[in-house]
């Protein structure tokens, strides 16, 4: 009598992880290269001997959604936005990530720093160093970073070998397997900075859908706990 209560519970714990990440995407929605994720559920059946298979819901999965965000104009020297695919490559003390973020400014030996205080690395995976006193810093369209007119750096984008390997970390950097540089498919604009791809609406309403759904749940668990103890009760007489 309790298969209902636990097939029940695994989708109430599954409809909380969900509502977390949708939480997650709303208070990010202004976060500068922020990804909005989503939960996958899928079905664990469980076969009993003699008796029927029990169904419970998984969602331990998440998904990245990869679509363009909005870019905004800054005029900032050092404020990239990727038009396109691609990542930009971030040196972390856990290693190098991924991030769509790409607001810079340099560090005290002229490295590229994200707000994190990581730095960003070319195209070929080195740190990217202005010269001291750089005054006037462009950006081509092929990647190459200039100071006061001397190439100084080619900002490349990367990808990683497996797709399914990109996991969302902390803020809006992602680990994945292998990270490669693109040749094409992506371009870097100087001066401009890609917003979040979170669609207030959109998430609210799922929001609604999900507690919703929650509400149902809780109240078909109550409903059997009163039916098992109707029962229990019945039989004690």
């Amino acid at each position: 009598m309790e298969n209902a209560i636990y097939a029940a519970l695994t989708r109430q714990s599954g409809l909380m992880r969900e509502m977390q990440v949708v939480a997650n995407n709303l208070a990010n929605m202004a976060t500068t290269g922020f990804r909005r994720e989503g939960v996958v559920f899928s079905e664990y059946v469980k076969t009993l001997d003699d008796a029927p298979s029990l169904s419970m819901a998984r969602a331990s999965a998440r998904v990245v959604d990869l679509s363009q965000g909005d870019i905004t104009a800054t005029g900032g020297q050092l404020d990239f936005a990727i038009q396109g695919d691609g990542f930009f490559l971030i040196e972390t003390p856990d290693g190098e990530r991924l991030s769509r973020a790409g607001h810079f400014t340099p560090g005290p030996e002229g490295e590229l720093m994200n707000p994190d205080g990581y730095r960003l690395l070319d195209g070929g995976g080195a740190p990217v160093v202005l010269p001291p006193g750089a005054a006037h810093v462009s950006l081509a369209r092929d990647g190459t970073l200039s100071a006061d007119g001397t190439p100084v750096a080619r900002i490349g984008l990367w990808l990683p070998a497996d797709p399914t390997s990109l996991r969302h970390e902390a803020g809006t950097l992602f680990s994945a397997d292998a990270p490669e540089p693109m040749e094409e498919g992506g371009t870097v604009v100087q001066g401009h900075l890609e917003g979040s791809n979170t669609d207030p609406i959109a998430e609210v309403a799922r929001m609604i859908e999900v507690q919703r759904a929650y509400e149902f749940g809780q109240t078909l668990m109550d409903r059997e706990d009163q039916r098992i103890r109707n029962v229990l009760q019945t039989l004690g007489r």
